[in-house]
C-alpha cells in the first residue's frame, strides 16, 4: 500500500477519524501502562530503556525508533501507507502529552487499575487503527516483510524479534514486569474482538490492490467475518495472533 492508496474508497471520513482516534488512544494507553509501573509492552520497554539512556522523552524516543524502524522497510521492499507514516508521529505525541498531564500514582490498587485500563484501552485503540484500513505501523511492518523474506512463520518472527526487544529494553533500564506477562497474554483477544467491533464496511469494488478488506459489502460482519477477511500473513492476522 502506498501513502495515497488508502485515501480513496468509502467511508473515508469514518475511516480517518478511526486511524487518528486509534493512534492517538494507543499513545495514551501506553503512557497509562508508564505510570502503572507494572512492566510495560515490549516495545515499550525498549522505548523506556533508551529514555533512561539518552535523556529524551519516551515519546520522543517512541518516535526516532519509528522512523529507524520505516527506514528498514526500504531493503525488505515494504510499501507504508498514512497509518504507517502517522503512526510514528500520533503515538509518541500522544504518550508525551499524557505523561505530561497525568499525575504520578501511588498505591498498588491505583496502579493495579491503571494497568488493567492502560491494556484495556490499548486493545481498543489496535482495533480501531488497524480496521480503518490505512497501512500498519512500522514494527508490525518490519515483522511481516521479515517473514515473507525468511519464509519462518508470523509467528516465530514476532516472537524472536520481540525477545530481542524486550531483552535490549530491560538492559538499558526498561521496566519488564506483571504487567508486561498480561499485555502478552490479553492484547490478541482483545485486538481481535475490537477489530470485528470498528470494522469498516468496504464493497469489493472499492478494495485497492496491495490492501486487506475487512468486512463483507455493506454489511457489517458476523463472527468470523473479519479472521476470513483478513489474510493470515498480513499484519492485522499477526496482530490478531499476538
Amino acid at each position: 500500500m502506498s501513502i495515497a492508496s488508502g485515501t480513496r474508497g468509502r467511508h473515508l471520513t469514518r475511516r480517518l477519524v478511526q486511524l487518528y482516534a486509534g493512534l492517538t488512544l494507543y499513545g495514551i494507553s501506553s503512557a497509562l501502562l508508564v505510570l502503572a509501573g507494572l512492566g510495560l509492552e515490549p516495545w515499550g520497554v525498549l522505548h523506556q530503556g533508551l529514555a533512561e539512556r539518552t535523556g529524551l522523552t519516551i515519546g520522543v524516543v517512541s518516535i526516532v525508533v519509528g522512523a529507524v524502524v520505516l527506514l528498514l522497510w526500504i531493503p525488505i521492499r515494504q510499501r507504508p501507507g498514512l497509518g504507517t507514516v502517522s503512526n510514528v508521529f500520533v503515538i509518541g505525541l500522544a504518550m508525551d502529552g499524557t505523561l505530561a498531564l497525568v499525575p504520578e500514582i501511588h498505591g498498588l490498587p491505583a496502579r493495579i487499575a491503571l494497568l488493567a485500563l492502560g491494556i484495556v484501552l490499548n486493545g481498543v485503540a489496535t482495533g480501531l487503527y488497524i480496521a480503518a484500513r490505512f497501512g500498519p505501523g512500522p514494527r508490525d511492518g518490519l515483522m511481516t516483510g521479515l517473514h515473507r523474506l525468511t519464509g519462518r512463520s508470523i509467528r516465530l518472527t514476532r516472537t524472536l524479534i520481540e525477545i530481542a526487544v524486550v531483552t535490549t529494553g530491560f538492559l538499558l533500564g526498561g521496566s519488564v514486569g506483571v504487567g508486561t506477562v498480561l499485555y502478552a497474554l490479553s492484547i490478541g483477544p482483545l485486538a481481535q474482538f475490537f477489530l470485528r467491533f470498528f470494522s469498516v464496511p468496504e464493497a469489493t469494488a472499492d478494495a485497492t490492490p496491495g490492501t486487506t478488506a475487512v468486512g463483507a459489502p455493506d454489511a457489517t460482519p458476523g463472527p468470523g467475518a473479519v479472521d476470513a477477511a483478513v489474510a493470515p500473513a498480513s499484519p492485522e492476522g499477526a496482530i490478531l495472533r499476538r
